[in-house]
């Protein structure tokens, strides 16, 4: 079976009550991944792939958030440094019934936001990332 990703969204935006703790909690599992998801800052915000995240000046947001991880053991240390980072453990790193060679931990950010590493088994990718250049016209 092919699974592709990397079609469907252009980015995610989480609403958080602190951005500081978000700042932390984010920082600490984005460096787990392989390869590490620099993040850039601004006021109010941050920035991270896809990824965006700022202040909330009203509701925050309750989301799911599933990252890519390059193994087991990249998993692995997402969860542990996501909880060293404010995370609270919302499901121990370990194969579940998705599909075979589904491996995965999840976390809730100092928001709620239920955030995953998985890995999907051994694969080969089509490519690392996908660039999108500006055309001119």
């Amino acid at each position: 079976m092919e699974y592709q990703r990397g079609r469907l969204f252009d980015h995610v935006q989480l609403r958080v009550r602190d951005l500081e703790a978000s700042k932390r909690f984010y920082r600490a599992v984005l460096e787990t991944l392989d390869p590490p998801i620099p993040i850039v800052e601004g006021q109010g915000w941050i920035f991270a792939d896809e990824l965006f995240v700022d202040i909330a000046d009203g509701p925050t947001t309750r989301v799911h958030l599933a990252f890519q991880a390059a193994s087991r053991e990249v998993v692995e240390r997402f969860h542990r440094a996501a909880l060293a980072a404010g995370g609270v453990d919302n499901g121990l790193p370990g194969e579940r019934p998705y599909h075979a060679g589904y491996y995965a931990a999840f976390v809730l950010d100092p928001d709620g936001n239920n955030v995953e590493a998985v890995f999907h088994g051994p694969s080969e990718r089509t490519a690392e990332s996908l660039v999108i250049r500006p055309t001119a016209g």
